[in-house]
């Protein structure tokens, strides 16, 4: 099967070579491409200089947008598997094997990196790890699905959602409303658990400051998702 690995990156030149290095150690079969997000910090200068597979979007279209080009980008290449990382370093791609393996196995649709079904590793503060709670009993009022870890930036899917997310995606936020979406669309969903790494070096794009926001606009878009 062809396969690729999504790696959309916003000011993250400290942490992508760390990334890259991972990728090429634990999942030498996979394909890879970042997607800069009109980085500010030398990103794509760095991709540049060190030949890393690469597109560099001319105006930053938030993290909805960027992955959005990786799954175009999948689906005109015709890979039957795309795996979506955060390009900060904290996800670990020993793990793509055994989501492969789910995948296959399970018939599943998608398959998430979930760092609290056995809590082992970097686990988030405890006013985030009330949000994700929060969001996963909201996914499971509106879809009957227990999802341990909706906002898992972590996640493979086959190649219809690679199609479907190549056409409609959101922009702000995405994980928990389209892990509803889906859910909403009898896609079958699984979870693996995964031990994730601290962020080493710059700043979460969900700051104190705009957690309300995002608490409140994800709970309306899972909300309008799942109608």
């Amino acid at each position: 099967m062809k396969k690729l690995i999504i790696i959309p990156a916003y000011n993250e030149y400290e942490n992508l070579a760390r990334t890259i290095n991972d990728v090429k150690a634990h999942a030498p079969d996979y394909d890879y491409v970042i997607i800069d997000d009109c980085s500010t910090d030398g990103t794509a200068q760095l991709c540049r200089e060190q030949g890393f597979s690469m597109i560099h979007l001319p105006v930053n279209l938030g993290i909805g947008g960027a992955v959005q080009t990786g799954y175009l980008y999948a689906r005109e290449r015709n890979y039957d598997i795309a795996v979506q990382i955060d390009g900060d370093g904290q996800h670990n791609t020993r793990y793509l094997k055994d989501m492969e393996k789910i995948m296959v196995s399970c018939g599943a649709d998608m398959v998430i990196g979930s760092r609290f079904i056995k809590r082992e590793g970097f686990q988030s503060s405890n006013l985030r790890q009330m949000g994700i709670r929060y969001f996963s009993w909201l996914i499971r009022v509106l879809t009957g699905a227990r999802i341990t870890d909706p906002t898992s930036g972590m996640r493979m899917v086959n190649r219809e959602l690679i199609r479907l997310f190549a056409a409609e995606y959101p922009k702000d936020y995405p994980e928990p409303e389209s892990v509803a979406w889906i859910l909403k669309k009898h896609k079958q969903v699984a979870e693996l658990p995964v031990m994730m790494n601290a962020r080493e070096k710059g700043v979460s794009s969900i700051s104190p400051v705009n957690s309300v926001y995002y608490m409140i606009k994800v709970t309306l878009a899972v909300i309008l998702a799942c109608f």
